[in-house]
């Protein structure tokens, strides 16, 4: 190889450019080695602001308020933003959420069942306000069946509970926010109480007078009514005398079924002299069982599905995105309610416009929850329409029974 004079050929050469912006390597002092700080659960060096062995965060509770406050703001500001990514999608566009998850993109919304416990537990605290579960209000629940007036054993009681319920019925007829419908419904029912006062004094009158003379008294219409009767081998249930015995149940089993059915009776008096309490018991109850009914869903898609070869977690995840959309949807209705019992009061021109919402809002859930099946697993309208005709039926089925179950359950569990 030739090279001419005055080149410079850089592979022959091995002295560095003289340059006067940067000095020698070996003038720069090596750079000492940087102090890594142990973790205090396994006492690993920490690499970052989580431990790579035991995964214990470097930081605790026990620091600074302010530091603590900004992680919570730092913690509600991601998942509000999450949360707007989340709800305006599951309303609006069925099936849309269900088919980013499947496609991997989870991260920017919340996640199915986060979303699902949400809006399931906001809901029915939403329901319960609206209902207002007030002794007050559900006075005329008893009031509506004679207030208790056809179980009085002597005239004096006949008039003393005519005469509370009919009390209680002036006391809301007074309420400024009460209208025409309502009071003529209170009207009814007063005089449906005074009628049932008086056929009660008619049979107590006969019964005297049948006993005066020293005759049988006529039977009692509403004997049976008046105490809940339990009945086992056709003979009065007695926890003592006619215990529940289910002969392949072990001991301990029966006595717990005799336990439930003493609560079950209490609970079932109680009842009828505060109807709100019962109906408070049966809301409380009421998340489990939605909860329990929720994967048996997930299991009438994986039936009717089952040639799609879809996994249990997938139909589980249209399961997850379905309640939480028809939870959404009480919500709304429950809102709604809020808005038209304002407007009867407030603003009667925007009744229309309140009625409309909730009318659109009761379309679009079965709408939307058909779109979903038809989106989510590309089948044509026809075996669409056949499938979310007959999962619909069946869920109606597991949902009277789970219904049925939690109000039992409401009743004999204390």
């Amino acid at each position: 190889m030739v090279v001419q004079k005055g080149s410079r050929n850089p592979h022959m050469s091995s002295e560095p450019d003289p340059s006067p912006l940067s000095p020698p390597a070996a003038a720069l002092p090596p750079a000492p080695p940087k102090a890594m700080k142990a973790c205090a659960n396994c006492g690993a060096p920490m690499h970052g602001p989580f431990c790579y062995a035991c995964g214990q965060p470097e930081k605790g509770m026990i620091r600074h308020l302010a530091s603590v406050m900004a992680d919570v703001a730092d913690t509600i500001f991601n998942v509000d933003s999450r949360i707007f990514r989340s709800i305006l999608p599951l309303y609006f566009r069925p099936g849309y959420l269900t088919i980013e998850y499947f496609h991997g993109r989870r991260t920017r919304y919340v996640t199915p069942f986060r979303l699902f416990f949400f809006l399931c537990i906001i809901s029915i605290f939403a329901i319960q306000i609206a209902l207002n579960l007030s002794e007050s209000n559900f006075a005329l629940v008893g009031a509506g069946n004679g207030g208790g007036v056809e179980h009085a054993k002597t005239p004096e009681e006949v008039h003393q509970r005519m005469q509370a319920s009919i009390d209680t019925i002036e006391k809301v007829k007074q309420q400024p926010a009460v209208k025409a419908p309502r009071l003529a419904k209170l009207e009814r029912t007063e005089a449906d109480i005074r009628a049932k006062a008086e056929t009660r004094l008619a049979y107590l009158k006969t019964k005297q007078e049948a006993e005066a003379k020293g005759e049988k008294p006529p039977p009692d219409p509403h004997a049976d009514d008046d105490d809940s009767v339990l009945v086992f081998d056709d003979v009065p249930w007695d926890p003592k005398a006619n215990p529940i015995s289910v002969a392949w149940l072990p001991a301990f089993a029966n006595a717990k079924l005799n336990d439930m059915a003493v609560h079950g009776k209490e609970n079932l008096v109680a009842a009828k002299k505060n109807p709100a309490q019962a109906i408070a018991r049966l809301f409380s109850v009421l998340p489990q069982t939605l909860f329990v009914l929720m994967p048996l869903f997930a299991v009438l898609l994986k039936v009717f599905y089952i040639f799609k070869r879809r996994l249990y977690m997938e139909h589980l995840m249209v399961a997850l995105h379905s309640h939480a959309f028809i939870f959404m949807s009480l919500l709304l209705l429950t809102i709604v309610s809020f808005l038209i019992g304002w407007a009867t009061t407030s603003a009667e021109w925007s009744l229309p416009l309140f009625n409309l919402l909730r009318g659109a809002i009761w379309t679009w859930l079965p709408i939307y929850l058909f779109v979903m099946q038809k989106k989510v697993y590309r089948q044509g309208w026809i075996m669409t329409t056949i499938k979310y005709s007959l999962i619909g039926i069946s869920y109606m089925m597991l949902l009277a029974i789970g219904l049925a179950g939690a109000a039992i359950a409401s009743l004999t569990i204390a």
